[in-house]
């Protein structure tokens, strides 16, 4: 197996994948054999099928199939070592020539590669910052703030310090209500 690149510009490429028959020959005359003992043709026992009428009835799917399985581990795996920054995965070109017949094939893949570039991530004007110096007077705000926010209502009986005392006033006479908080 040989894969060629040809790099069209900085951008698009051609990957250029020769099979030689030796390269999946071997995994298709395996792939028989388990079809061979395994079929169900009609007029011969279950194992005993003829390989010439396996060959013919599935060889040609089976040989499609084991040369696709090739073509992708090998893209998969140049890629891989080649380390190319690829945009999607390669595209096929169509080649409405091929004939299976052929022992050796020959796929042409388009590639579109990831530019490269840089980014600068230095601000053009400077960036302001704060150091905010804490004290004991602004944490004891910020908890009693968070207390009164989250604090859980409870009724007692005498008002103690710091206490929050709601309460309403009628007066039934001049139909009156006022509800306030202290």
């Amino acid at each position: 197996m040989n894969i060629t690149r040809e790099n069209i510009d900085d951008l698009n490429a051609v990957l250029k994948v020769d099979i030689a028959k030796d390269d999946y020959n071997e995994k298709v005359q395996k792939v028989l054999k388990d079809y061979r003992k395994s079929a169900n043709i009609p007029g011969f026992r279950k194992g005993h099928v003829p390989m010439g009428l396996v060959q013919k009835q599935y060889g040609k799917a089976v040989l499609v199939d084991e040369v696709n399985k090739l073509l992708q581990d090998s893209l998969q795996k140049y890629l891989t070592e080649e380390k190319l920054d690829v945009l999607g995965n390669p595209l096929p070109k169509d080649q409405e020539d091929l004939n299976w017949d052929a022992g050796d094939y020959t796929f042409e893949f388009e590639l579109g590669l990831a530019p490269k570039f840089e980014v600068d991530l230095q601000p053009k004007k400077a960036i302001t910052s704060y150091t905010i110096v804490v004290d004991d007077k602004m944490v004891d705000n910020q908890i009693t703030t968070i207390q009164k926010q989250y604090g859980k209502i409870t009724s007692k009986q005498e008002v103690e310090k710091d206490d929050e005392v709601s309460g309403s006033f009628v007066n039934e006479e001049a139909e009156f209500e006022k509800k306030t908080m202290f």
